[in-house]
């Protein structure tokens, strides 16, 4: 296949298409480790620090490390599952994958745990795929192509004030924000694929979502762009899109909503962050 230029819609699309089918195997690779409502197949360790790895993340990753290396040649690559490679920064293009998000219920046999891979140009991502292939949802985007839920088209997702709210994300910082924004918190029980959670907020399930600090970009990168293309945006509490393939990858409390709510919610958000 001929090298992309990474330039156009039509490379996007292409380059969109090349994850979700990369994202997809990858999946299915997982899904032989799952077990719903029971513990994994897969073997299990803790990483430095105490969070789970089983030998389906490290399946998935060397796969979609070699099949991604292969269609995107030129860029970089980042991954929960892999040591940062501070050449990634010399290279316009970068590739960012999670390839379990949510190990936790993926370890439960909860299907709350997703695939996330996007394609990063010039500081912004390009394409994007979350798969839950548990849950039989794939969300993807392509820049100024929009985004789609299982192929469908995602309406471009709006929001106004309201005097209550259905949210995802860190109880304390949501109900802190209800209480300065004088209005109700109806807060969902704990969403494990924080890539889940933010693309919920994407197709409008949610009227928006908030993460708490030290999110890493490979939990968000995809998902940005699901829900820009969606008509939302991803901020911290200085209130611009996030930039990646930067030398910083941690992120501190995040908030996604529809570009019309956002910039009623930031002020709150930045007191209850602290920010």
């Amino acid at each position: 296949m001929a090298p992309l230029s990474l330039e156009s819609t039509g490379d996007a699309l292409s380059a969109r298409d090349l994850l979700t089918a990369a994202a997809r195997e990858a999946g299915e690779l997982a899904l032989a480790y799952f077990r719903p409502g029971g513990r994994t197949s897969a073997a299990v360790q803790a990483k430095a620090g105490g969070s789970p790895v089983s030998e389906a993340d490290l399946a998935a990753d060397a796969f979609l490390k070699r099949r991604l290396g292969e269609a995107f040649p030129e860029a970089g690559w980042l991954s929960e599952e892999t040591a940062d490679d501070p050449g990634r920064m010399s290279r316009r293009a970068l590739i960012v994958v999670d390839p379990i998000d949510g190990t936790r219920a993926f370890v439960d046999g909860d299907p709350r745990w997703t695939v996330s891979a996007a394609l990063v140009v010039g500081r912004r991502p390009i394409a994007a795929v979350v798969h839950g292939p548990a849950l039989k949802e794939t969300f993807t985007a392509a820049r100024g192509a929009g985004a789609q839920l299982n192929g469908r088209p995602l309406a471009r997702v709006s929001g106004g004030t309201k005097a209550a709210y259905d949210v995802a994300g860190p109880k304390r910082l949501l109900t802190q924000m209800g209480a300065r924004l004088a209005a109700e918190m109806a807060v969902r029980p704990f969403v494990p694929s924080l890539a889940y959670r933010l693309c919920l907020a994407a197709a409008g399930t949610l009227d928006f979502a908030a993460a708490g600090p030290d999110a890493h970009d490979w939990d968000i990168a995809a998902a940005d762009l699901v829900l820009e293309e969606a008509g939302g945006r991803l901020i911290e509490t200085a209130g611009e899109r996030l930039e990646y393939n930067q030398p910083r990858i941690t992120r501190g409390a995040l908030i996604a909503a529809p570009d019309a709510l956002a910039p009623h919610l930031l002020e709150a958000f930045r007191a209850a962050a602290g920010g």
